[in-house]
């Protein structure tokens, strides 16, 4: 396994970084691809996809990161944020000396991840979105408002509580894969984020307060988009329409998973992302997934 490396970057005097992890050559002549660079919620920094190491290394090298507000970078400075996240995520790019990168986001990294690629469609190879947060409905606004105030007040144990099950399918009739290992994991990730990171609650009042902009679609760019079926922070239904905005998408959903699609079906995911970024699916032909992942819904 090659040794990885860590980067420190700047944008507008804050200070942020990423990890290389360089594609694995041991594995022979298999498929290869652009650097993946992997963007994940408001507290999933460069340490917390070791799946796809594993499924992406022998084929591209998996870039991590802690964009500015998130893990060991500097925090945001007061006011929009987007413009500073994009710039980062083009920093890094250049840094890598990629003419392209394939762009894999997950739930708050959608945002980032998408509104790059609008921006610098040139830059971007393939993009992967996963639990894309269009909408958020009034009893998510209500059970959020809940959760800062419980933030405020320094009761992390009742934030990381009420934080984990709002994003969570907990309907008994509505499987779901490790639905209850993935509850400890996301509670347990949000209380270490609180008591290790000096700015993670601000982090957080971000992650919460913010409202991402998925507006203006997008053209150029191969695109695939998937949700878990049980997904209750934005519906399936409503991912698909947002993957409709994106000329030539894949829209597909992932059985007996919710929001948390990577934790509880994270070999499935992995291996849906490392087919897609190298190649083995064509824009416009249908993906192919492991049975045990669900199936494809159709173009969008």
């Amino acid at each position: 396994m090659p040794e990885e490396i860590i980067r420190t970057l700047s944008v507008q005097g804050v200070r942020y970084g990423y990890r290389v992890l360089p594609r694995d050559r041991s594995g022979g002549a298999g498929p290869r691809t652009e650097p993946a660079l992997i963007l994940g919620g408001a507290l999933q920094g460069m340490f917390g996809w070791p799946q796809m190491d594993d499924h992406l290394g022998p084929a591209a090298d998996v870039v991590t990161a802690d964009l500015p507000g998130m893990g060991t970078a500097d925090p945001l400075p007061p006011g929009p944020s987007a413009d500073i996240l994009r710039r980062a995520v083009l920093g890094i790019a250049d840094d890598l000396g990629a003419p392209r990168i394939n762009l894999f986001g997950f739930s708050y990294g959608t945002a980032i991840a998408f509104g790059f690629a609008q921006r610098h469609p040139e830059r971007v190879a393939r993009l992967a979105l996963g639990g894309v947060p269009v909408h958020i409905d009034a009893a998510q606004v209500e059970c959020w408002q809940r959760a800062r105030a419980l933030l405020a007040d320094g009761d992390h144990e009742g934030f990381a509580a009420l934080a984990a099950d709002a994003l969570m399918c907990l309907d008994p009739e509505r499987p779901v894969h490790r639905r209850e290992l993935a509850r400890r994991y996301v509670r347990r990730s949000f209380l270490h984020a609180l008591a290790h990171s000096p700015h993670a609650a601000d982090s957080l009042y971000r992650a919460l307060g913010d409202r991402p902009d998925f507006s203006g679609g997008l053209s150029g760019v191969p695109a695939l988009v998937f949700a878990g079926e049980h997904d209750t922070v934005t519906s399936p239904a409503r991912q698909r329409e947002f993957a409709a905005t994106i000329e030539g998408s894949r829209f597909l959903t992932i059985e007996e998973s919710d929001h948390w699609v990577v934790l509880e079906r994270a070999i499935e995911v992995a291996e849906l992302v490392s087919a897609f970024f190298t190649g083995g699916t064509p824009v416009g032909a249908p993906v192919s997934l492991p049975r045990q992942a669900g199936a494809p819904v159709g173009r969008s």
